[in-house]
């Protein structure tokens, strides 16, 4: 008789999850924001001694229910497995990920090249001590600019 393996969950566990509408506001209006071709993300230093993900996927931003789904679990995989990239921040942060249109035709190793490159912007922040006055950084660039909402 061979004994079957024992299930092991790869789910994002709960208490790393962002649920609560005046979470993601908060993240909004008091974190930095970082701009790509495929997510937005909005990050907010956080006293917990662990990461915690928000996902948003916009009918206007991403289409329909089907894409909006596919759109959350492939940022949430993206996340899920980018452990040891988070590894390398000093601070736990509250991420608010956007997802954008483009990020359904991408492939795999695209978002996680643009996800490690988010989190290299991270971390160079951190390093030069947050010098920058505005909340807002884009991909790719070196300047910071203020988007209006």
């Amino acid at each position: 008789m061979t004994a079957t393996p024992e299930k092991h969950s790869e789910a994002l566990p709960k208490r790393c999850r962002i649920s609560a509408r005046a979470e993601f506001q908060k993240v909004y209006a008091e974190g930095q924001r970082f701009d790509g071709r495929l997510m937005a993300a909005f990050l907010r230093k956080n006293e917990f001694g662990y990461h915690r993900l928000g996902l948003t996927a916009s009918t206007k931003a991403v289409g329909k229910s089907v894409d909006r789904n596919r759109a959350r679990r492939l940022l949430r995989e993206v996340f899920r497995r980018s452990g040891t990239e988070l590894a390398i921040l000093q601070l736990n942060y509250d991420w608010v990920i956007n997802a954008k249109r483009s990020l359904l035709n991408s492939n795999e190793e695209l978002r996680f090249r643009e996800f490690r490159k988010i989190v290299e912007q991270v971390a160079r922040r951190e390093r030069e001590g947050d010098r920058g006055s505005s909340p807002t950084v884009r991909a790719g660039s070196t300047t910071a600019s203020r988007s209006p909402r």
